[in-house]
């Protein structure tokens, strides 16, 4: 049932902070076993919508709907906070506790906004979403991290009072705020809106950008991905933004403004700018953690391409971007942690040589880095190439620029590679050793995740036509 999403973790969160345990790592071990039940559930609600072509309901929680869509969302929730949670039990040394129970808060408000089914529900488990994540930022109460989040923190309210606005007028003009009343008053409307409307689509998506972290808005990304601790920055990096930003982008913009096209030729814009300007930022880093918060402001672009085409094609695109993002930027993450853990810096000019001290962790970041670039067989080819044909059918310019903007991953992909793991070992460097068994498992993982999807992708393709859905 959907309601078990919301349920199962806000009644575990409770008894968590109702009877604290002395040894803090029980928390750890109830967040893997909420992420592990969070996989199992989204997992048989997977099966359930493919084979049955049904859409799951709950109405316990308010109404909640499970689409395949939304079931592929909640399995990466789960996924990743799996993985956050592994990667915080070698990391984090103070505050486990508050690292386990926020993380579970944190999985809940993801969850709320991926089956809610009207605009103010999903603009209360955004804010949901956006708390556990402040929280988590600043949980080692450090300068830098109390920084980053106070910044993560301006940047929601500016968001949430936008959205708050929107929501209002949209009231104001339609009387319901149901994702199906709103679309049903968009299509009457035929384009045609009242001011009032327009100003309430201009800041919904706006809104919602800045939760994507897409350019002009974009900013907050990289200070708080940096100043966040590491297990922090994987479940932001690889989940958190793209749910409360991405996903309700799409939701919004597909089931609500029905593919607007003055919308879509604006996410355009946004969507091209945030791929070049992410790449470019990222080249320009010598923070293994800042490099990679710019390349998944570049990355987050290619997602939004797809979506701004408005079609089925590159919605399908979008949606596999999305994944594929989720790992392997996860696993890039992972990485850093690993880099950084061992050697005692984030610095790369001090880094040089590593793959000879830690193959595994440097192998990894290869197939990540490889992936993102989209470089064939990995998963990030498959769905990058989807989204450049889709946006082919609207623009050809557009979508050349695009498939050239790849050249930009590759540039710093070379550049990190360069100065993390090639060339000779850097002075001071000569004791640093593989990481931890649990850290290297999930390297592994993910670096299997991202072949695997690649290899098995053209499956996919054959069982989406077969059902009709190409």
């Amino acid at each position: 049932m959907p309601f078990l999403f919301i349920g199962a973790p806000l009644a575990i969160v409770m008894i968590l902070n109702i009877f604290k345990w002395k040894n803090n790592k029980t928390a750890f071990w109830v967040a893997l076993g909420i992420s592990v039940f969070q996989m199992g559930l989204a997992g048989f609600d997977l099966y359930r919508c493919l084979s049955e072509e049904t859409v799951i309901q709950s109405t316990f929680f308010g109404k909640l709907s499970v689409d395949t869509f939304s079931a592929v969302v909640l399995l990466i929730i789960g996924f990743i906070g799996l993985v956050a949670t592994i990667v915080a039990m070698n990391t984090v040394e103070s505050s486990r506790f508050s690292f386990g129970s926020v993380t579970i808060f944190l999985m809940m408000g993801m969850s709320g906004c991926v089956m809610v089914t009207d605009i103010f529900s999903l603009y209360v488990f955004i804010e949901v979403t956006a708390a556990a994540s402040f929280l988590l930022i600043a949980i080692e109460k450090e300068k830098a991290g109390l920084e980053g989040a106070f910044k993560y923190y301006l940047t929601s309210a500016l968001s949430a009072t936008m959205m708050l606005i929107a929501i209002a007028l949209i009231f104001m003009e339609t009387g319901n705020t149901s994702f199906s009343a709103v679309a049903e008053y968009a299509a009457k409307c035929a384009g045609q809106y009242p001011p009032e409307f327009i100003a309430a689509i201009i800041l919904f998506i706006s809104a919602l950008c800045i939760k994507s972290g897409v350019v002009p808005f974009h900013t907050w990304v990289p200070d708080a991905h940096s100043s966040a601790p590491s297990p922090v920055s994987v479940i932001l990096a690889g989940i958190v933004i793209k749910v409360s930003g991405v996903y309700a982008l799409i939701r919004i913009y597909r089931d609500v403004f029905l593919c607007d096209a003055q919308v879509g030729k604006a996410l355009f814009i946004l969507a091209l700018a945030s791929i070049i300007v992410g790449a470019l930022g990222a080249m320009g880093q010598t923070d293994i953690k800042r490099m990679l918060a710019f390349s998944s402001v570049s990355q987050i672009g290619y997602i939004v391409l797809g979506v701004a085409t408005g079609s089925y094609l590159g919605f399908i695109g979008a949606m596999m971007h999305f994944f594929n993002h989720a790992t392997f930027k996860s696993l890039l993450f992972v990485d850093a942690t690993a880099v950084a853990h061992e050697t005692g810096t984030r610095d790369m000019t001090k880094m040089g040589g590593l793959s000879s001290r830690m193959p595994v962790t440097g192998a990894s970041s290869v197939l990540g880095l490889l992936s993102m670039a989209g470089i064939p067989p990995l998963s990030g080819f498959w769905s990058k190439l989807i989204i450049v044909i889709a946006v082919w059918k609207v623009s050809a310019p557009l979508a050349i620029a695009a498939l050239c903007s790849s050249v930009l991953t590759l540039g710093y992909f070379l550049i990190l590679q360069r100065k993390v793991f090639f060339g000779k070992l850097a002075p001071g460097m000569e004791d640093v050793h593989e990481c931890g068994g649990s850290m290297k498992f999930v390297e592994v993982l993910l670096s299997a995740v991202n072949v695997l999807a690649g290899i098995l992708f053209p499956v996919l393709l054959v069982f989406l036509n077969g059902r009709g859905l190409l």
